[in-house]
């Protein structure tokens, strides 16, 4: 068969073309370096199911940087992640240094909150950006704010705000406090009275649970916490809820069901505030638990949430500005319109005035979703999310640019 010289020409011509258009350069890749500076060491908790796996965080961070990568391809980005471990009370110093030399501009803390202010003035002399997934000290958003440091964390007074909406909403109104004697716990208690003055709780006793130590977790351990719980909590006034402040796993998971009265538990224990629960499906929730689930074979916990939305933030303003200088991505995460979508049923935005990040809370009690706050009929005049947490003319913060 023979085939005409005119075809073979215009055949050869189509095929040069397309191997000219194949070897056309692509858009240059450029590299964005996130960091995550994580402390860890597994702890003892009062229930094995509450132990943190190893990999909280870190597989949070490596879903949000699977989900930057999906949309960075396309804008010639992509997104390494750098980890971090350290122990509790391991100098940050020469971690964040080794981020500065790799040109780690980014840097996502799960930190406790000495450190993760530590790691914010040490990254504003190298200028980079801290964003905080680990503490929920108010300290850090008032006082000890940082112009470089946001907050995807939500602060205590937030989750303790949260929890009270909810008890007036239900007429919950009478509480009594339990709170143990580590700093944490006071930290816990001290946002607890600070929104039930707010929403008008009242808190009619409080009583302080002191840490003796011992095997609480063995046989005769468990027998003795069922005797002593319900002495512990005898004689206190009616009460409508029993508020549990024990952020150091001492005695909270303890007293449910062990109460003199039977009465609901939240706080630390029972119900309790987070910015994300293990159930949660709402909201297109079920997609990226699903995800989240085959990639790390489990269910994400509120922290790998936090790390995740930290890390998505950086990621979203990278591609909307097409960049990869810091001081562009910062300057179009502090913009007014910046918003973050995070399976949370609208989008999240920044406060201004300290840079933490409006989001509602979840309130979850063991297996399942009880409600999220703000609750209905607790209204603000710019959002209803500005109702958790310390509202701008309450603010201690001054940033400084």
């Amino acid at each position: 068969m023979k085939i005409p010289i005119a075809t073979l020409v215009a055949a050869m011509a189509l095929g040069l073309a397309g191997v000219a258009e194949a070897q056309q350069p692509g858009p240059e890749t450029t590299v964005i370096r996130i960091g995550l500076l994580r402390a860890y060491e597994p702890v003892l908790a009062l229930s094995a199911l509450d132990i943190p796996p190893e990999t909280i965080g870190i597989a949070g961070a490596e879903l949000g940087i699977a989900d930057n990568d999906t949309t960075g391809a396309f804008m010639g980005q992509d997104f390494e992640l750098t980890v971090s471990t350290l122990k509790p009370g391991e100098d940050i110093g020469p971690a964040m240094q080794a981020f500065a030399d790799a040109g780690v501009h980014f840097i996502v803390t799960d930190l406790p909150a000495a450190d993760t202010l530590k790691a914010a003035d040490l990254a504003r002399v190298a200028g980079s950006s801290v964003l905080n997934a680990g503490a929920t000290d108010d300290s850090l958003r008032e006082e000890n704010c940082r112009s470089n440091m946001l907050h995807t964390a939500p602060t205590r007074s937030m989750l303790t705000d949260a929890l009270a909406q909810y008890l007036m909403w239900k007429q919950w109104r009478n509480w009594v406090l339990i709170a143990g004697e580590h700093e944490n716990d006071r930290l816990f208690a001290d946002a607890m009275r600070a929104s039930a003055r707010k929403f008008g709780g009242d808190i009619l006793e409080e009583r302080t649970f002191e840490d003796a130590g011992g095997a609480r977790a063995t046989d005769s351990g468990q027998a003795q916490v069922q005797r002593q719980i319900p002495v512990f909590m005898q004689g206190l006034p009616d009460h409508d809820v029993v508020l549990v402040a024990d952020e150091s796993e001492v005695f909270g998971s303890f007293i449910p069901w062990r109460t003199w009265l039977p009465r609901p538990v939240a706080g630390t224990a029972g119900l309790v505030a987070a910015s994300w629960h293990p159930a949660s499906e709402q909201w297109g929730g079920a997609q990226i638990q699903n995800r989240f689930e085959k990639m790390a074979g489990r269910r994400m916990l509120a922290k790998d949430m936090q790390v995740w939305t930290a890390i998505r933030i950086v990621g979203e303003a990278a591609t909307r500005t097409q960049s990869a200088e810091p001081d562009k991505i910062l300057d179009y995460i502090k913009n007014p319109d910046f918003s973050i979508a995070a399976f949370k049923g609208q989008k999240l935005t920044f406060r201004d005035w300290n840079w933490q990040l409006r989001q509602p809370i979840l309130l979850g009690e063991g297996r399942s979703v009880v409600s999220a706050s703000p609750q209905e009929g607790f209204l603000h005049q710019t959002t209803e999310l500005d109702t958790l947490g310390v509202d701008r003319p309450e603010t201690a913060c001054h940033l400084v640019p």
